[in-house]
């Protein structure tokens, strides 16, 4: 049995810039968001996985960003940092957003971990990015917003 630990990350948030690149890589982008979120990172030994959730309003929060290291990926490390947030922010929040590309394999992976479909930002990536983002093969456009009750 592995043992996982979660922590807060409270200073020197950019030490985790190279993670947190994975899942945005606009480093301006996330600029906006770290410095007011909250950083959570993952370990099983070292570092796996990092989170960043931000306040959005009394009842809503929203993950912002989750990244693994891919040699980590699909071992269940991020649906760990996803259930751990989850029962944290639950005492204070009502529902957590997180925003997506249309991007079959991840949306399924977050409808796993009881997100549902909410709404859509059209354009959100070619109006907020320099360049064109892809997932793949398949290139961003519209931001896919799915909502947990929590």
């Amino acid at each position: 049995m592995r043992l996982l630990r979660v922590e807060n990350i409270i200073k020197n948030k950019k030490q985790f810039l190279d993670l947190l690149l994975l899942a945005d890589e606009q480093e301006d982008m996330i600029d906006k968001y770290l410095s007011d979120g909250d950083l959570f990172a993952l370990y099983d030994d070292d570092l796996k996985s990092v989170c960043v959730v931000v306040h959005i309003n009394n009842n809503t929060c929203e993950l912002k960003n989750i990244a693994t290291y891919e040699e980590y990926q699909g071992q269940g490390y991020g649906r760990a940092l996803i259930n751990f947030i989850s029962n944290l922010y639950k005492e204070d929040y009502q529902t957590m957003l997180v925003g997506t590309g249309k991007v079959p394999e991840i949306l399924s992976f977050y409808e796993s971990c009881g997100f549902k479909k909410s709404h859509r930002v059209k354009n959100f990536f070619t109006d907020n990015y320099h360049h064109p983002i892809f997932e793949g093969d398949i290139q961003l456009v519209d931001m896919i917003y799915l909502k947990k009750d929590l």
